[in-house]
């Protein structure tokens, strides 16, 4: 599926986001900033689905946030962020949140408790919407305490896609729902897209990602480290780029199950160099004490410093860059 215009929807370009915080150690109370989100870059077009895949903590839902603008009080956001080739300034995410773009929350609490569901869920395609959800037509009259949790939740994907909006962020639309009910809200995301309008799917479900999504972008530990079109996933641990990707890949129950030892660092604790190096097999000392850059490669973006050009090459690092110190 090809993009359906060159000027993205949404630029984000080197976003940093962190919070300030006090040191409780040894009773000093020290502010510290603590940086969750390192250097973030990406894109979306017209016509396209971008899921965002990674696990908890990898700095998906703040992402969301910081591109509407609500985050919290104490978090701090540097870098830039261009909706339709315009910068996207706190001025501007306020007049756009609700409007052109939409956002399908994480939590169901979202939801006011106070009011009716149909108060909520306003517009001419309800009623359509709410039958291909499969949400009985009596479910307007309800208070969101009267619902199950996979029926807040598809009110809450509802409440996006009835409106007009040209960017839809969905943060984790499915949990709670049926595997038959999840399909239908991804397909809805899937006919937007189709209709010209781009959606954000953020999800730690790849195989759901790259059922319905055109590309991939893959979170470790508050940066992106490849975007990959989803037919690469598709085709094999050996067709990604990053070390990272083929681990999620090869994690798969239906590749193997195989998992990786070793766990995701927490935000304060970050390695010197790639955060994934601590479990990476292919690691040089290189990777222990230097970040790598962003750098395209086959279609695609890898942060990596051995990734390589074709799909049968592995990140493996050769004799020649241990001596040379690599």
């Amino acid at each position: 599926m090809e993009n359906k215009q060159n000027t993205p929807v949404l630029e984000v370009d080197g976003l940093s986001v962190s919070f300030r915080m006090y040191d409780t150690a040894d009773r000093a109370f020290q502010q510290k900033n603590l940086q969750v989100i390192t250097d973030l870059s990406m894109c979306v077009h017209a016509g396209e689905v971008l899921a965002v895949a990674g696990s908890s903590g990898s700095g998906k839902s703040l992402l969301a946030s910081a591109i509407l603008g609500i985050l919290p009080d104490n978090a701090v956001a540097e870098g830039s962020m261009r909706y339709q080739g315009q910068e996207l300034t706190p001025e501007l995410q306020r007049k756009l949140r609700g409007t052109e773009i939409a956002l399908v929350p994480q939590s169901v609490d979202f939801l006011d408790p106070l009011m009716r569901v149909g108060a909520q869920t306003k517009g001419n395609r309800r009623a359509h919407i709410f039958r291909r959800l499969g949400l009985p037509e009596e479910t307007v009259r309800c208070y969101p305490f009267q619902l199950s949790g996979g029926m807040a939740r598809r009110v809450l994907v509802s409440t996006a896609l009835i409106t007009d909006a040209r960017l839809i962020i969905a943060d984790e639309p499915t949990p709670g729902m049926s595997l038959d009910q999840a399909l239908e809200a991804l397909r809805s995301f899937r006919e937007i897209a189709d209709a010209g309008k781009a959606v954000i799917l953020i999800t730690h479900d790849i195989d759901l990602a790259f059922a319905f999504a055109d590309r991939i972008a893959v979170f470790y530990a508050g940066m992106t480290v490849e975007t990959a079109r989803a037919e690469d996933f598709r085709a094999g641990a050996e067709a990604l780029r990053h070390p990272y990707s083929k681990a999620l890949w090869r994690a798969l129950p239906q590749n193997g199950f195989e998992p990786i030892a070793g766990f995701q660092p927490y935000a304060d604790n970050l390695p010197e160099g790639c955060p994934f190096a601590p479990r990476c097999s292919s690691r040089s000392p290189r990777c222990e004490r230097e970040l790598p850059p962003v750098r395209a490669l086959r279609g695609g973006e890898v942060r990596c410093f051995y990734a390589h050009g074709r799909p049968e090459e592995t990140c493996q690092y050769t004799l020649t860059d241990a001596r040379r110190g690599e």
